[in-house]
C-alpha cells in the first residue's frame, strides 16, 4: 500500500517540552518522546509466590487512578541503557522488586494514530525483593501483588471501580503464560 504523498513531508515541530513534542507532518499530528529511541518498556513481574506485580497511579491526563503493569521510559537515566536494564531498574523503583533476567518479548506501537512511541514487552524473572518501591519522589505508586490465578478477576474488580486499566494489562497477563506464537509457556 503506497503511503499518502503528505506522508513524505518533512516533520514541523510545533512544541517540545522535557519528555514530548508535537509533531505536524502534511495533515497529520502526533506526539514524539523526546528522549532517544522513543521507546518504554512494560514489565511483566510474577513473585516467587505467584503474584503478579501491578501499580496504581494517579493519571494527570486521565485525571484518575489507573492500575497498570509498572513501565517507564528506555534510556531517560542513561541513554546507553539497555531495553532489559531500563525494565529491570523501573521495576525496582516503582515496585521494590529487581530481578536478576530481563527478557524482551515484543516491541511495537503504542497508539500508532497518535504517536510516534514504542512499547517492549520485556518478562522479568527471577524476582527478589529488596525495597518498599513506590517510584521516584514526586510519584504515589501503590503496588499491588495479586495472585495470578486472580489476576483477571481483580482488574475487572477494580474497572468495576472506577479505575481506569491500561489495555496492555491483557496481552501482558496472556503472556505470563504463553509464548508469542500461542504456545503454553514453561514455568
Amino acid at each position: 500500500m503506497k503511503p499518502p504523498s503528505r506522508a513524505s513531508e518533512p516533520p514541523r515541530v510545533v512544541y517540545e517540552g522535557r519528555y514530548q513534542r508535537m509533531v505536524v507532518r502534511g495533515h497529520w499530528e502526533y506526539s514524539e518522546r523526546t528522549h532517544p529511541g522513543g521507546l518504554a518498556a512494560i514489565i511483566i513481574a510474577v513473585t516467587p509466590d505467584d503474584r503478579v506485580l501491578f501499580v496504581e497511579q494517579f493519571r494527570i491526563p486521565l485525571q484518575a487512578r489507573t492500575i497498570e503493569m509498572p513501565a517507564g521510559l528506555v534510556g531517560d537515566v542513561d541513554a546507553g541503557e539497555s531495553i532489559e536494564q531500563s525494565a529491570i531498574r523501573e521495576l525496582e523503583e516503582e515496585t521494590g522488586w529487581t530481578a536478576a533476567h530481563a527478557q524482551v518479548l515484543m516491541i511495537g506501537p503504542t497508539s500508532s494514530g497518535a504517536s510516534s512511541e514504542k512499547i517492549a514487552f520485556v518478562r522479568a524473572s527471577a524476582l527478589r525483593k529488596v525495597g518498599a518501591g513506590g517510584g521516584d519522589p514526586g510519584e504515589d505508586i501503590t503496588v499491588h501483588e495479586v495472585p495470578r490465578t486472580g489476576a483477571a478477576a481483580w482488574l475487572a474488580e477494580r474497572m468495576a471501580q472506577g479505575y481506569e486499566l491500561d489495555a496492555k494489562l491483557w496481552a501482558g497477563l496472556w503472556m505470563i503464560d504463553h509464548n508469542l506464537d500461542g504456545s503454553p509457556r514453561e514455568p
